[in-house]
């Protein structure tokens, strides 16, 4: 919360143009007070947000309305918001699904295929097809719900491109059999991403979602949609408040640097390391007001260099994920612009240290 604090308080100091659109994605796991903290929400605080969107005029829109709409590079509306719901875990249908399906509101659930059916924590699908046949949209999470960018053990390059290429097709193959359709959107499981599996899902034509927060931007990379997670701490009100009411930052070009500024052209790197994002923006007059933070370390350097905002950690990265999130407030009263950069950290020898 402190870097959120912080934002608060650079909001009363600043004062910038609103752009038109501000769709966003939400996403949640478990819809549930028994099951595991870190990826769950309570029923009663998932309503709590739900009455919020109600209230305050938001449109709650299908995942796929918005994904065709990035697609054609369409402007996306002001205070437009998807639901969607990630792993396959069966308090979907049994919390979320009759409180949406009450509203009459649509969702989006990602499932991998392989666990749906397989025990009590999972839906089955008769409860899938129940909630296709309701309106909501049953999409591709992979077949196992691996790693995606992780190569096993003595896996070519080509060998791991055939196996994430079928992971990704069983699972729309095993959608489209059970369900009778699947679109073309792909959540990564975990939210892991990085640039060659991006390469995968566009040359199999998919839009692609993590799990990294940011409002929708028409100009954004279409294999690195965000979504706002919640569950675990992230479940207060006034947070997703502050999430729901996000704009896109305006970039133009991503692109990512080693710690000694050598360009990269991957967001797998080694622990002990700081690599650079640096943001190109559409809207010049930000570069000075964007203010960076990085998972558990708080404000991070924010440089100006060349009128790009050069964005690197104090500290080396940790194995695991890491985010830079990247905001700076829009004019508007609680409304900030919003960029999350993800990116994975193996140990010094390049091997995963973790699992989750």
């Amino acid at each position: 919360m402190a870097y959120l604090i912080r934002i608060f308080f650079l909001a009363a100091m600043t004062s910038l143009a609103l752009p038109a659109s501000a769709a966003v994605v939400l996403l949640y796991h478990h819809i549930s007070d028994k099951t595991p903290k870190s990826t769950s929400i309570s029923p009663a605080a998932f309503e709590a947000q739900m009455d919020y969107l109600e209230k305050n005029n938001f449109a709650v829109v299908p995942l796929l309305e918005l994904t065709e709409k990035l697609r054609k590079g369409e402007p996306l509306p002001d205070k437009t918001v998807a639901i969607s719901f990630d792993d396959s875990y069966v308090s979907v249908y049994e919390s979320a699904f009759p409180r949406l399906q009450k509203r009459g509101w649509p969702f989006t659930f990602f499932v991998n295929t392989d666990a749906v059916g397989t025990g009590k924590v999972f839906v089955t699908w008769d409860q899938l097809r129940e909630m296709a046949q309701a309106g909501a949209t049953i999409a591709n999470h992979s077949s196992s719900h691996t790693h995606l960018p992780r190569r096993e053990s003595g896996e070519s390059a080509a060998q791991w491109r055939e196996r994430i290429t079928q992971e990704i097709n069983n699972a729309q193959q095993t959608i489209k059999t059970e369900i009778g359709s699947a679109p073309m959107i792909l959540a990564y499981p975990f939210g892991e991403y990085d640039t060659e599996v991006q390469r995968i899902a566009k040359k199999l034509g998919y839009i692609a979602f993590g799990q990294q927060s940011g409002a929708l931007y028409s100009e954004g990379d279409l294999q690195a949609v965000p979504r706002f997670p919640f569950g675990g701490s992230f479940s207060d009100l006034d947070d997703f408040i502050l999430k729901v009411n996000a704009k896109p930052m305006p970039v133009s070009q991503v692109e990512f640097y080693a710690d000694n500024k050598k360009k990269a052209d991957n967001l797998i790197v080694r622990q002990g390391e700081k690599p650079w994002l640096v943001l190109t923006l559409a809207d010049a007059s930000l570069l000075k007001k964007i203010n960076c933070f990085a998972s558990g370390q708080g404000a991070i350097v924010t440089e100006v260099i060349d009128n790009k905002v050069w964005v690197q950690p104090n500290k080396p990265l940790p194995s695991g994920r890491t985010r830079y999130n990247c905001t700076a407030y829009t004019g508007e009263k609680g409304r900030f612009y919003w960029y999350t950069q993800q990116w994975l950290v193996t140990d010094k020898q390049g091997n995963w240290t973790y699992r989750d």
